[in-house]
């Protein structure tokens, strides 16, 4: 039976391990910090076995927003993001051209650069006015970079970061099930989605409650400054690593 189930995931336990341990660290250092699934996961997965992304990173990112909208719903406003929603349709078929015409070298940099891009937003905190305009164009720019490699995430807390927290992590959590959905159905539509990628999805579930269980009773005993410094370190680390 363990054969035929590492037969039919198509992977060596050990990449199939690490995998897991990479979207577990990523979901504990989302749940801790706000950011870090796609951002952590991307560059790392793809270096474990580039089929895993985006669609995995998705697939993940909306089981995880999921859990986050049960305990932040009351704190979410539709109407701050309804622009960038709109965005993200013109930039998921942007993104779904730059997935099919894009060898794999140039998703790597297209990677790395998001990855280092959302690391400075970080580091930063840049400011950018919020208005119709700027939330259109970061729906866009989100939709092209969750598209080719799952990391939707920093044009929007670029606009978001002035908000209180807790709506902070609402809003973002409202955006990306309904992005994810988007994305899903737009690779499906492209011949990206199969059972496979279902399959290894369901079976990396675990790992992500894990992370988020271990974030949870954890995460708060830890000094935010070191946690946020030691997921940038990791995240700019894997970012290069994929382009030396």
């Amino acid at each position: 039976m363990s054969e035929l189930w590492w037969q039919w995931l198509d992977m060596a336990p050990e990449q199939w391990l690490a995998a897991a341990l990479v979207l577990a660290l990523g979901t504990f250092v989302q749940r801790a910090t706000g950011f870090g699934l796609a951002v952590v996961g991307a560059p790392l997965l793809l270096l474990i076995d580039p089929r895993l992304v985006p669609v995995t990173l998705v697939v993940m990112g909306f089981s995880l927003s999921l859990l986050v909208l049960r305990r932040f719903r009351r704190q979410v406003q539709l109407g701050e993001i309804g622009m960038a929603l709109v965005g993200r349709v013109p930039g998921n078929l942007l993104g779904l051209w730059l997935l099919v015409s894009a060898p794999l070298a140039v998703l790597k940099w297209l990677i790395a650069g998001i990855v280092l891009f959302a690391v400075l937003v970080r580091l930063f905190q840049f400011r950018v006015p919020v208005n119709r305009r700027s939330m259109f164009l970061a729906g866009v720019v989100s939709g092209v970079f969750g598209t080719a490699s799952a990391i939707g995430g920093p044009p929007m807390a670029l606009l978001m970061h002035d908000m209180p927290p807790d709506r902070i992590r609402s809003n973002l959590a409202a955006f990306f099930l309904i992005t994810s959905s988007m994305t899903l159905a737009t690779l499906a539509v492209a011949g990206y989605v199969s059972l496979w990628h279902l399959g290894i999805s369901a079976s990396f579930l675990p790992a992500m409650l894990l992370g988020q269980a271990l974030a949870a009773r954890v995460a708060g005993r830890i000094d935010q400054k070191l946690l946020q410094w030691s997921s940038l370190a990791l995240c700019s680390v894997a970012a290069i690593g994929l382009v030396i």
